[in-house]
């Protein structure tokens, strides 16, 4: 490492004001601080010092996603080996789940990165860390077998409109890796759902369906997995959403180090039970062939995508309600709403990207009346206590 840091050094001149490099100085930069804890502190006014920064804080939530990763990896060798009919070992799952992911993160973060790379010296403004979880949130959402060009332009989509047109990292009001996937899947829809498109190679296979559960629901089947491979996540579905038990394993850890917030990750689940339940409730009587509807309330919050989402996406601090009571706010209408969504939208049955996008734009709404009522409950103590005064 100190061979890497005498290179920077001694190349740094050429990227400061007046040198050769200027213009890339944003570039130099960004590698010079995705390397080493950045070379700078606070020099004036009341200020806090904590070790905390902002790569600190992508590279813990990078770490919370890995155990679903691997596990994802897994799964897609798993699910392509059992739509063969053959066996295969844990080796032989990893490997070809890896060959199929690993080129899905090379265009994420080609495109993102190079994307921010471009805005950032055309604009002259550093480059963060930003898009390290974003890079990685993408490819854990989409189908495994999607085209690689669909993604890039997904990904190239996310950035432009869903972060840079904000001003960049900190500034956007939606979650830029679920602006890729509704992107991709407004433009792309027979890539991004269907019978087969959550299986590597299904198109291929007839004698077992890649169907996912939700879609099976919504087609009023019979589910054939057990609550068990549920939670386990031996079940067809994108790489980082399938193992409940994995993702739970991320939500501890992104807990234990203060970076995601219990309050959203709680009223979410309170919220989509709720939901559950009354529609577990009237389906009996109203609609009893709806297999969604009749589904019971608690094997819905171990389908599809509603732990990745409220543990990796709901959370993300920079488009989530900013206070407390927002947080609350906030997570039980994901929950309840994506439910909702999942349940009516029988073209489609996922609700929670699409729960989470909306509740984006209405978090700082939340916020705003949350702060106004505080505002008016001190000023009416404040009277109280002048009058009693």
């Amino acid at each position: 490492m100190k061979f890497i840091r005498n290179t920077f050094d001694k190349y740094k001149p050429l990227f400061d004001k007046g040198g050769k490099y200027e213009k890339m100085a944003p570039a130099f930069n960004a590698f010079d601080t995705l390397m080493f804890v950045p070379n700078h502190t606070t020099k004036h006014g009341a200020h806090i010092r904590d070790g905390v920064d902002l790569k600190r804080i992508m590279v813990t939530v990078i770490f919370a996603m890995i155990p679903a990763l691997i596990f994802g990896m897994w799964n897609v060798g798993f699910q392509h080996f059992s739509q063969l009919g053959e066996a295969g070992t844990f080796v032989d799952y990893l490997i070809y789940g890896s060959f199929k992911f690993l080129p899905m993160v090379a265009v994420s973060y080609g495109v993102g990165l190079g994307i921010e790379f471009a805005f950032g010296v055309f604009r002259g403004h550093d480059i963060n860390e930003g898009y390290l979880v974003s890079g990685m949130l993408i490819p854990l959402i989409m189908p495994i077998d999607l085209p690689l060009w669909m993604l890039g332009v997904s990904v190239a989509f996310a950035v432009l409109i869903g972060k840079e047109a904000f001003g960049g990292t900190g500034m956007n009001i939606l979650n830029p890796a679920l602006v890729a996937r509704a992107f991709a899947f407004f433009s792309y829809a027979p890539y991004m759902s269907g019978d087969k498109v959550w299986v590597a190679d299904a198109s291929t296979v007839d004698a077992i369906s890649g169907e996912t559960i939700l879609g099976t629901l919504a087609a009023n089947n019979d589910v054939s997995y057990s609550v068990l491979d549920m939670f386990l996540g031996y079940i067809p579905g994108s790489v980082g959403e399938t193992s409940v038990l994995m993702i739970l394993i991320g939500a501890a850890f992104l807990l234990f180090t203060g970076v995601a917030s219990w309050r959203i990750m709680l009223s979410g689940i309170i919220g989509a039970s709720i939901m559950g339940l009354i529609f577990n409730s009237l389906g009996a009587t109203l609609l009893p062939d709806n297999g969604l509807m009749n589904f019971p309330w608690w094997e819905h919050l171990l389908v599809g995508s509603f732990a990745f989402a409220i543990v990796f996406m709901a959370t993300d601090p920079v488009s989530a309600a900013q206070t407390d009571k927002g947080k609350w706010i906030y997570g039980f209408l994901i929950g309840f709403l994506g439910i909702m969504i999942r349940v009516f939208n029988g073209a489609y049955p996922e609700g929670f990207m699409m729960a989470i996008l909306l509740m984006n734009v209405f978090a700082p709404t939340i916020d705003h009346y949350v702060v106004e009522g505080n505002i008016k409950r001190r000023k009416k103590r404040v009277k109280n206590n002048l009058e009693t005064a």
